[in-house]
């Protein structure tokens, strides 16, 4: 499963994220990871939250990024749920068309391994793509 998290730049975004990450971790029982382009927020997160600062990995293109998710799903079989900030650009996403074809891929990701995405993205929630609409749980 994706969720998403929407909004303009500077609208409280990575605040929802953050709550949403530390509630949490009182109802998984599996592993939580938490994707983001600093280590800012190391501090904000709950000590069995693993922080991955992804500008520390040489990731600079889209496909480079899925197959970094990839490689993480892959190596962490109690993962349960993957929480990405700033996603357009840990991702390199610069247009809708990337956005939707990166969503699919997480989207089949989940399915496939049972992990649950949810994305933190600066984009209004009228761009996005349509078949992802219904995965907004937060717009501001």
């Amino acid at each position: 499963m994706i969720q998403l998290i929407v909004g303009e730049k500077g609208k409280g975004k990575t605040k929802h994220l953050l709550d949403k990450v530390n509630g949490a971790v009182n109802t998984v029982s599996g592993n939580i990871v938490y994707l983001d382009k600093n280590s800012k927020h190391m501090y904000e997160l709950k000590n069995s939250i693993r922080l991955i600062n992804t500008s520390e990995y040489p990731i600079t293109t889209t496909d480079e990024f899925v197959g970094f998710v990839c490689g993480i799903v892959s190596q962490d079989h109690d993962l349960e749920e993957m929480y990405l900030d700033s996603f357009l650009n840990v991702a390199f996403i610069s247009d809708t068309a990337a956005l939707g074809d990166v969503l699919a891929k997480l989207d089949k990701i989940s399915e496939q391994f049972k992990v649950t995405f949810v994305i933190s993205m600066s984009v209004d929630g009228a761009n996005v793509p349509e078949n992802f609409k219904s995965s907004v749980i937060v717009s501001l």
